[in-house]
């Protein structure tokens, strides 16, 4: 990982989600399945926002650390339902065959199915706080930003959008509910459970909204000019899909300066933080700097 990235952080979030992850092994295939996709690997980004927006109030990361598994839970399962081939019919992630081609496309379903209702079964049973309403929040936060009104509702205009022209403000909302509400959730899950005030989750609502836009518009590029082998995962399939993304949109050099811009906008938005955001803003460097 560059030095901007808190390894500290994902191994931690390793080592939780190795001992979060559900002891029954019965029905064999379906936990050979979620684990299979769960520990092949990744940043786990967005778990480590949570850990450290927490972090910036004070909260030791084995606090919050439930819930940052729990979100690495939702992430892998839409991994898992992206790769399918009803929707972008993908055979690699993380330098490994997809779910779905090792254990079939109805096991791989419901494999994303079931990490889904334990990400909630794990923040619902196993996350403490102060005050227990913000568990609720916290719940709320995410359910709300995987579902419809986030990630699904996105997906949905992503997947219509393949082959059309499609305006600024289309791809702006494709990227903004697909990818960025789920960012801006797991860095708000964090703060939420560390006790932060309405004020300071603006300036990190904020903080996160550009991270978002950043992250999309650095994984649309890498798409064009990135390389599989680092990546791990197949570059140029949004071109062969014909799908809505920054550089097709703006052009690929508009685009590095949206992501520039973007990251810069990330940044300022931690100034106003009372705490340390510095690993926060290393992140949003991290986002704009990465190959892979």
């Amino acid at each position: 990982m560059p030095s901007k990235y808190p390894e500290n952080t994902r191994l931690l979030i390793e080592e939780g989600l190795r001992k979060y992850f559900p002891k029954t092994r019965r029905p064999k295939e379906i936990y050979e399945a979620m684990s299979y996709s769960l520990f092949s690997g990744g940043k786990r980004f967005r778990a480590v926002l949570v850990v450290e927006s927490a972090r910036v109030f004070g909260r030791d990361p084995e606090f919050v650390l439930p819930t940052a598994c729990a979100v690495e839970y939702i992430h892998t399962y839409s991994l898992i339902h992206d790769d399918l081939p009803a929707i972008d019919n993908d055979y690699l992630r993380r330098g490994k065959p997809a779910c779905h081609t090792v254990y079939g496309e109805d096991v791989a379903i419901l494999a994303g199915d079931a990490l889904y209702s334990e990400a909630f079964r794990l923040i619902s049973g196993v996350q403490e706080a102060d005050d227990p309403r913000r568990i609720i929040w916290v719940i709320n936060e995410l359910a709300t930003a995987s579902g419809v009104a986030g990630m699904v509702g996105g997906q949905v205009v992503d997947i219509k959008s393949e082959g059309v022209d499609v305006d600024a403000e289309t791809l702006d909302f494709i990227h903004e509910k697909k990818t960025g509400e789920f960012i801006k959730a797991s860095v708000r899950a964090g703060a939420i459970l560390a006790g932060a005030t309405e004020a300071e989750l603006d300036l990190l609502t904020d903080y996160a909204k550009y991270l978002g836009l950043a992250f999309q518009i650095t994984d649309d590029i890498l798409d064009e000019i990135g390389d599989t082998a680092v990546l791990g995962k197949t570059v140029g399939s949004d071109k062969r899909q014909e799908k809505a993304t920054y550089p097709k949109v703006h052009g690929l050099e508009a685009a590095k300066e949206m992501a520039k811009l973007t990251t810069g906008n990330a940044r300022d938005m931690l100034k106003g933080l009372n705490g340390d955001g510095s690993v926060l803003a290393g992140l949003a460097d991290f986002v704009y700097e990465r190959n892979y």
